[in-house]
Parts: C-alpha cells; structure tokens; sequence
C-alpha cells in the first residue's frame, strides 16, 4: 500500500474546492447516476462487500446498519448525518465539510436511496457557524443543479435534505441524544431498545452515520467495492483521515490506509518537535485509553489498536512530547467529562464529579497513593454502568495514564505538587524536569 491515499482529501487544494463548479469539474455526482442505474439493495450490498466501516468512533459495518432498516415498516425512513464533532483532539469532519461539503451532500443522496429515506438531516455542531453556511450553501447549490429535490435525475427518487444546527452539547455526538435534540428536546441519550433502526427518528426507521463514513460513499460506488477493500487491512478496510495534533512539526489532516503506524504519521509530519521525545498519545480522541512510545508501531486499525488495549475510535492522534505533565492532561480531560455530562444517569454525573476531585487534588501532591487506588475502584464503578459511552470515555484516559505512568503520579505526591510546573524546578526520575 502506499502512504497516502488521498481521496476525501484529494480536492481539499482546489481553489474553491466547496463550490458546486470546482467539486463537479472533478467528476462530482458522477457516482449519483452510477447508484441510480443500481437497485437500492444493490447499493447497500455494494457498501457492504466494500467493508466501509463506521467512521465515528464505533466501527461498525455501515452496509450492515443500513440493511438494518426494516423496508416493511410502513413509516417513513431517515438518514441523519451526525456531524456534531466534538471530542477533544477531532478534527476532520469540520474540515472535511468546510474543503468539500459537496462529497458529503452526494454520499447523503445515495446512503438515503440505499436505505429508500427521503428526508435526510445534517446535525451539525451549532459553536462552528461557518461550517454550517458553507454546508446549507452546498445545499442550495444541489438543489438548483438539480442534485436533490424531486425526481432527481429522472430516477423518480426524491429527496429532501435540512442542515440542522444542534445545541452545542458534547453529548449529543451519541446517536439517540443527537436524535432528541433533532425533535427539539433536551440531548439525553435514550433508553435502548428500541435501537434507531426500528424506532429512531420521529419513531421511524432511522440510520444515523459519521461524516466520513458517509463522504466515503461516493468513491466506493464509483470506482467498485473492491477498490476500497483493496486498500486497509483484512478486516479494516479501505482509507480514514487521521488528525494530527500536538507535539509534532507539521500538525493537520493525514489520509491513509488504516494499518498505517504512529511512526509512519509522525515521519509524514516531520517529527516530534525538536529536542524532544514521545511521551505519550492518544490512538481516537481523549476518550481512548493512552499508548506510549512503546506503540509506535501498532497497526492503526480496528483490531491492532484493540489488541494494544485501546480503540481507534475517529483516529485523532493527539501526541504528548516529554514536557508534558500526564496528570494535568488528564485532568483537563476528566474536567472536560465532567462539564458535558448530560446529568442523566447517576454513574456519570456523580462519578466525573467525584473523578475531578480526586484528580485535582494528586495534580496539587495532596493525599496519598492510596488515592490512586481510590481513584481506580470509582473508574471500575463507573465503567458500563452509564446510560452511554461518556462515561467510558472518561475514565479511559485515567486508567491508562495509572497503567503507564503511576511513578508520575507518585512523584506528584512525593514531590509536593507537579514537577512540570514552570514555576518549580524537580528532580525526577533521576533527572532534573523543567516545564
């Protein structure tokens, strides 16, 4: 395979490469009359053999959510785009929407004739305004060329499509919160089952997919299934944007086949910053477990990340050089959970709130080791006992931090407080560590 695999990528250089012009001056919506001349189940088993998996975190086999809709159901069916990123250190669907949203509105028309919907949504993230304009912008476009409405393309299928801005809460990124936010409620997530391809939207058949996961479609009905499979690994299929951030040279948006190593990424970005060493990264946001430098060679798929102990999750590769104090890191996480806890269920209100104050309190050298244990039996407590996956994600990040880092967390008692702090000068670790 090759490094880079630039496809979702491939115009983002283009001069305005969001308009409909520049987007199809590139053969956009070519893929459309492809899907068309396709019956929709053929569409679906197209998505299926091409072994698309979830984009958003999950990795769940798309094709197979979409042959989920039960097509005897009466009621009418949804497609809804989540589009509310918000988990610190992801960063690629808001660029991907904002370089090209025109990829994304094709991959709506054909997942929504797949799956017969004809009314789809776009839940965007309401903080990124400009985001929203230019995707309600590719909209407009699509309808005056003739892209969406009624009997598009002469194929008699219609489809209506509303770009909606969500509230600007971290936790309707999970799919049944985002759909009460949708009906105009308060983003809690739902009791399940019923699972929202039974009973989703307005109680109806809904699919509710990532962005990348939906923008990945029109490639693969245009250029075959067995183009996207070639690409990946035997069971991770195909390509995915990974986000570079931190302590690298040359932060940003890295396309590649899933398989590829932090290594690899690192090299593409011209290294960990000058004078300094891998500490430590998170492999899919701040709500999967830490690796370090020892997994720099780790495939970045679904099944390598997992066997590493953590999750590839939406492939936001933050990265930690040797300056940084991993227990303030993950106490600004943990702080983070706390905040956007929708306050539902009693493991997660109750729980981040007790989480901050332990950490807060070995971040300041006050209590005892005895406290990292404390600290761990509350993340026991608390995992899979929630309502949704936040609450997971918040005690990912200290378990882990504990597994690989408990000396830190000690010298940050022994020591009186943290020996990253500007203000001190420590000695660690056999070494001497100034911020």
């Amino acid at each position: 395979m090759t490094t880079l695999t630039p496809v979702l990528t491939d115009n983002w250089g283009d001069e305005r490469a969001w308009t409909l012009a520049a987007y199809e001056a590139r053969g956009g919506y070519q893929a459309l009359d492809k899907a068309f001349a396709m019956a929709p189940d053929a569409v679906i088993e197209s998505v299926k053999e091409s072994g698309l998996r979830g984009r958003g975190g999950a990795g769940f086999p798309t094709g197979m959510k979409w042959g989920f809709i039960p097509q005897d159901n009466p009621k009418p069916k949804y497609l809804v785009v989540n589009a509310d990123e918000s988990e610190p250190g992801t960063c690629k669907d808001i660029p991907l929407m904002m370089a090209s949203p025109h990829t994304l509105v094709e991959g709506v028309i054909i997942s929504s004739y797949a799956i017969r919907a004809n009314k789809a949504f776009i839940y965007i993230r309401g903080e990124v305004l400009h985001v929203i304009r230019r995707v309600q912008r590719a909209v407009e476009e699509a309808y005056a060329a003739g892209h969406l409405g009624t009997d598009i393309h002469g194929s008699g299928f219609d489809l209506d499509v509303v770009v909606h801005a969500g509230a600007g809460a971290y936790i309707c990124g999970e799919e049944t919160a985002l759909l009460e936010g949708l009906e105009g409620r308060r983003g809690q997530p739902r009791l399940r089952p019923p699972f929202p391809a039974v009973a989703g939207l307005y109680a109806s058949p809904t699919v509710i997919n990532n962005v990348e996961s939906i923008a990945s479609v029109p490639s693969i009905i245009a250029n075959g299934h067995h183009w996207f499979s070639s690409m990946g690994t035997e069971k991770s299929k195909g390509f995915g944007i990974f986000s570079l951030s931190g302590h690298v040279q040359t932060p940003g948006q890295y396309e590649a086949p899933l398989g590829i190593t932090l290594r690899e990424l690192i090299e593409l970005a011209g290294g960990i910053r000058e004078g300094h060493e891998l500490k430590f990264w998170t492999p899919g946001g701040s709500s999967t477990p830490l690796l370090t430098a020892e997994h720099l060679d780790v495939p970045l798929d679904f099944e390598g990340v997992g066997a590493a102990g953590s999750m590839l999750g939406t492939r936001a590769l933050q990265i930690f050089d040797d300056t940084t104090c991993v227990v303030r890191a993950t106490l600004r996480w943990t702080e983070f959970y706390k905040h956007e806890s929708c306050g539902k269920c009693t493991p997660c209100r109750e729980g981040t709130w007790w989480l901050v104050q332990v950490l807060s309190a070995l971040e300041k050298g006050q209590g005892s080791e005895a406290d990292l244990d404390l600290l761990l039996d509350q993340c026991d407590n608390i995992l899979g006992r929630s309502f949704c996956a936040l609450a997971d994600g918040a005690v990912s990040p200290i378990t882990s931090s504990i597994k690989y880092f408990r000396d830190e967390y000690i010298a940050h008692l022994t020591g009186g407080g943290c020996p990253f702090d500007p203000s001190r000068t420590t000695a660690w670790a056999g070494q001497e560590v100034t911020a």
